[in-house]
């Protein structure tokens, strides 16, 4: 599976339900969020501005994902919101890994590229050093409805969270995604 074949399977509307333990805190939170997530084409506006900012060739991308989010967490029981792109520019000796260029990152919100590797098990791993941080976060389906994510977060050379996510597909009309279908998207 191609990096914009596992974006397409997660297109859609999702449910998702996260723990995430701070570790220099030593204390857990819950969260929850609606997250909603598009593929976009490699012409979309938005691609070729992500491009040009990290001044990588436009003829490089092979779309992106726009995903978006709304939820609380306990700690504070406020809303947070964000909107983000991520465009994956494939490495032209291995399309299974490259880099992943992002307009807001997770651990910081800068503009931020990382890398990504797609496994033969068809999972997405993400890569990000920023200034002061570092995060790793892995993404898998473990059916075509249910996606788990689970991330870490370094700062100063040592873990400083380490998050879990369940996602749920919020169910609609249309056709659950397969991979064939996915297949089918990028001919």
């Amino acid at each position: 599976m191609t990096v914009m074949e596992f974006f397409a399977l997660s297109a859609g509307e999702w449910m998702s339900q996260r723990t995430s333990h701070h570790l220099a805190f030593r204390r857990s939170e819950g969260g929850k969020s609606k997250v909603q997530i598009a593929t976009l084409a490699a012409d979309d506006p938005a691609v070729l501005r992500i491009c040009e900012l990290f001044k990588v060739d436009p003829q490089r991308s092979v779309g992106a994902a726009r995903v978006q989010w709304n939820g609380e967490q306990e700690w504070d029981n406020e809303e947070y919101k964000g909107d983000v792109v991520l465009v994956p520019i494939p490495d032209q000796s291995d399309p299974m890994r490259g880099q992943l260029l992002r307009d807001q990152g997770y651990a910081e919100k800068v503009p931020v590229a990382g890398t990504y590797v797609m496994g033969s098990d068809g999972a997405l791993t993400l890569y990000t050093e920023y200034e002061m941080t570092e995060s790793e976060e892995r993404i898998w389906f473990a059916s075509p409805n249910l996606r788990l994510r689970a991330s870490t977060v370094k700062r100063f050379g040592g873990f400083s969270m380490a998050s879990f996510c369940s996602e749920v597909r919020k169910l609609s009309a249309n056709p659950t995604p397969t991979p064939e279908m996915a297949q089918a998207h990028s001919s």
